[in-house]
């Protein structure tokens, strides 16, 4: 099949490098896919026919940057070039040896043709290759047809089941690109759930999945509902609440998953909303911060604008950063058509704007070496000063470093 793939231009010099050698390169997998619907990306995997041996490669790319040998065994050379991460690997057979993910004997095999070597990928959508010398798009499973029609299928629903990590890669591709899952796949997922097969997955490769569809679905719900029909206990009741929140987001994918957290648990007990997040991740900073957006959520669950005075907000800029929590409250009210509460959320970010702690707290003016100029000793007075002091500019009752030492100077005379 005919049709123009727009890879970087400037891999073209590894291409050549590799044509002139006897070696055939097809980009295949994720770049393929996301370009068929104008998805850049700077990741880009290639697979390699007619050559001899890994060794061989390596010496290839290693005029190109440094090489990253650690996917070996799987026949993968990675090389940063350009700033493209290139994945280079071998054509290979995989054979089911034992439980989880990666339970699997590797075969490689260069003199594979690519419909074979293909044959072990998950998705249609995922086995389109492109032959950069031909300018040729590979599609030997109907992939193309398949995304062109939004349904996500299976290449072999045999091989598939023996992996569990494919029921999360098969919710959250469904998700990103509304695809409707094929029957025969979906009653595959469901009874590889129900075996527990997800089980013998580590917690953190559960989770890379689950991030994939927090970050890049515009409808993330789909998957949990997904999760949920397949009989996973991955599931909570504020589905809408990561949708609103999923048209918000922010630079930061660190900040919109620890939003996407907090959430899925806006409504539940600190001990319920740790356990459930527990139950996909470890990362203590995730945890820590979701965990604080939900405590402070529910400690200002009712907003009064008059209530709202200068100094509350900075005292809440100091606890927590308010843009975060004004995106997850605006997504909640969102939700439940509290209109009232929405416009308070939308005249608190002003506020917090005009006095520049929308993200940050107050900067203190007073500090330590402030309190030595008065021949005061160090001490754990010390720490009350400096908060009394914070305390006092937060009300107003300076401005400046001038002021500022004139209202220490006070304050320690009484």
């Amino acid at each position: 099949m005919i049709m123009m793939i727009n890879y970087p231009d400037k891999l073209n010099i590894i291409f050549d490098k590799l044509y002139n050698l006897g070696i055939k390169p097809i980009i295949v997998g994720g770049f393929i896919r996301d370009s068929l619907v104008r998805i850049d990306s700077k990741d880009i995997d290639i697979e390699v026919y007619g050559i001899s041996s890994f060794l061989e490669l390596q010496n290839i790319l290693k005029e190109f940057g440094s090489v990253n040998v650690v996917g070996k065994s799987f026949g993968v050379c990675k090389l940063y070039f350009e700033d493209y991460d290139l994945d280079f690997s071998f054509p290979r057979i995989d054979n089911k040896v034992q439980p989880g993910h990666k339970g699997f004997e590797i075969a490689i095999d260069t003199t594979l043709d690519f419909k074979t070597a293909t044959s072990r990928r998950d998705f249609t959508i995922n086995s389109i290759g492109y032959d950069v010398l031909k300018k040729e798009i590979l599609d030997p499973f109907g992939g193309i047809d398949d995304f062109k029609n939004k349904i996500l299928r299976a290449v072999n629903l045999e091989s598939f089941s023996q992996d569990p990590l494919r029921v999360l890669r098969a919710i959250q591709f469904a998700a990103r690109f509304n695809l409707k899952i094929e029957d025969n796949l979906f009653s595959t997922c469901k009874d590889m759930v129900l075996k527990g097969m997800l089980e013998e997955l580590p917690k953190e490769r559960i989770f890379e999945e689950v991030k994939k569809l927090l970050l890049y679905a515009k409808k993330p719900s789909h998957g949990f509902e997904l999760l949920k029909e397949f009989g996973s206990n991955i599931y909570t009741q504020n589905l809408s609440v990561i949708d609103a929140i999923a048209k918000q987001k922010t630079t930061n994918n660190q900040t919109n998953l620890v939003l996407m957290l907090a959430g899925l648990c806006y409504n539940l007990s600190q001990k319920e909303a740790q356990n459930f997040i527990q139950k996909l991740t470890d990362e203590k900073e995730l945890l820590q911060r979701s965990l604080l957006l939900v405590k402070k959520h529910n400690d200002t669950n009712t907003l009064y604008k008059n209530s709202l005075s200068d100094y509350y907000l900075y005292k809440l800029a100091a606890e927590v950063n308010i843009d975060e929590l004004l995106i997850l409250k605006s997504a909640i009210y969102l939700t439940n058509d509290n209109t009232k509460a929405f416009k308070t959320v939308q005249e608190i970010k002003k506020r917090a704007k005009e006095l520049n702690i929308l993200d940050k707290k107050l900067p203190a003016i007073l500090m330590g070496r402030d309190i030595l100029k008065f021949a005061l000793k160090p001490s754990p007075l010390f720490s009350k000063i400096i908060s009394d002091a914070y305390d006092a500019q937060m009300h107003g009752k300076f401005s400046n470093h001038d002021s500022a030492l004139l209202w220490l100077k006070n304050y320690l005379k009484s």
